[in-house]
């Protein structure tokens, strides 16, 4: 006989009192070797499967489990990056498929065989995740599916407008994610480009002023080899910097036509627009953020990584830019929309050069990068109505975008965050040629009679009642 039921901690077993007419039997534990890892081994950091493999994976999970492969590819892509960001999340999800740990104790599978359901392995994870969808309802219901994965209207909006990208040609997935890669690359290359040439120029400006105050000729002689020194560090910064945005011409060149398509427009950061806006920072819900608040006077704090693109927000014009870093404000520039409001961006990595004051820009039109310029303590984009009268985040246009654009920082955490307390419990779904999983809790069998005492330790032996 045995007892099977997926968990990590161990189990404190009780002994019934049995009744005069009952009947006990004895059992003894059965050693398992399955075991859960909370926390990521050295193989859960090295780099992502190749894609030929990650296809086999999806479509076997898929076919197992009756959940389309185009789903399963897209889940794996919001929720880890095809495994680059394997967590913990801010929300406490692990793995390759992002499963919170109380989630994984009771759908995680040992999908490979080794011995261990491990949520850092693709195998047991995108196996896990499949299973999970079919118990909540896929192969017949595939939006309460997704839905009962993340309790959110646009993350399942999101997972199935990318499934169905996916579904017109198998080798998309990955042509896109290859695309992602160059694109955030070069951008991360020009954010970081753009930051060696503020210092350069920062230092070169402090020496020159040093000079400046030298009196004596042949100190001024003596100090000219710093101050050429740091010219020259100057131009390898300027020239590095022109290699940098020529490596995201080509590359946004690249993604160009896929960009039309809005799922993958948002896979590859651009703008996202609704009733005549754009939202200003590019990548989406998975990494941008903010708040309703934002200390002590009205502006938002819109968190993205560094070197994510910033967009113009609306149709309108440049006021006033400046690619040398206020104190506070770092670099930024002034944009006035075509309803007469103002605003202000403060803290980007880089201007587009093609911003200066007077031009008119279209809602959506790359602006620069985000940063952390000037008074600044990570990246992100500070916006604010010039003068700050009124809260961003409070205008209908910026919170039509929350779900598809962003999400909201402050908001509490759903509680019943991939959870299955809407889904009936079922019994353990069939495997086909995969593995079958060891069990991960004691395991029992009946102790014969006869046995020596020897032969079973009663440290080992518990009684249970059919009574």
């Amino acid at each position: 006989m045995t007892v099977r039921r997926l968990g990590l901690l161990a189990l404190v077993l009780v002994a019934s009192l049995v009744g005069s007419t009952a009947r006990a039997d004895t059992f003894t534990i059965v050693p398992s070797p399955l075991v859960t890892p909370l926390a990521p081994d050295a193989t859960a950091t090295t780099a992502p499967l190749p894609y030929a493999q990650l296809l086999g994976l999806w479509q076997r999970a898929g076919a197992e489990y009756d959940v389309p492969w185009q789903v399963l590819a897209s889940i794996n892509r919001i929720e880890s990056d095809f495994g680059r960001n394997m967590g913990p999340s801010s929300a406490g999800a692990i793995g390759w498929m992002q499963f919170m740990p109380s989630t994984w104790m009771r759908w995680g599978i040992d999908a490979n065989g080794d011995g261990i359901a491990d949520p850092w392995n693709a195998v047991d994870a995108i196996f896990s995740a499949a299973r999970y969808l079919n118990a909540a309802g896929a192969s017949t219901d595939l939006y309460r599916a997704v839905f009962a994965y993340n309790h959110a209207d646009w993350y399942v909006n999101e997972v199935l407008s990318l499934a169905n990208l996916y579904g017109s040609n198998p080798t998309l997935a990955f042509s896109l994610d290859r695309m992602q890669q160059e694109l955030d690359a070069a951008r991360q290359t020009v954010a970081a480009a753009a930051g060696k040439l503020t210092e350069a120029n920062a230092n070169l400006r402090k020496l020159q002023q040093q000079e400046s105050r030298i009196q004596l000729l042949s100190d001024r002689l003596a100090f000219e080899p710093l101050v050429g020194k740091a010219r020259t560090a100057r131009d390898a910064s300027l020239e590095a910097l022109a290699a940098a945005r020529a490596q995201l011409e080509r590359a946004q060149q690249a993604s160009l036509q896929a960009s039309f398509a809005p799922a993958a427009s948002n896979v590859l950061g651009g703008p996202a627009y609704a009733n005549g806006w754009a939202f200003p920072v590019g990548g989406g819900p998975e990494v941008v953020s903010a708040s309703h608040t934002h200390h002590d006077y009205p502006a938002v704090d819109i968190a993205a990584p560094a070197g994510s693109p910033v967009y113009a927000l609306g149709n309108g014009t440049v006021q006033r830019a400046w690619s040398w870093p206020d104190p506070r404000c770092g670099i930024g520039l002034t944009l006035q929309t075509r309803d007469g409001q103002t605003w202000t961006y403060c803290h980007l990595a880089e201007l587009d050069p093609s911003v200066v004051a007077g031009v008119t820009v279209a809602a959506g039109e790359q602006l620069g990068l985000v940063g952390s310029t000037g008074e600044a303590t990570g990246p992100h984009l500070h916006l604010q109505l010039q003068p700050p009268t009124a809260w961003p985040q409070q205008e209908a246009w910026f919170q039509s975008f929350a779900g598809t654009a962003f999400t909201w920082s402050d908001e509490p955490a759903m509680p019943a965050l991939r959870t299955m307390a809407v889904i009936s419990t079922s019994p353990a779904l069939p495997r086909g040629d995969v593995a079958p999983a060891p069990a991960t809790a004691p395991v029992f069998q009946v102790v014969p009679e006869d046995a020596s005492a020897a032969a079973v330790p009663q440290s080992a032996v518990v009684l249970f009642s059919r009574g």
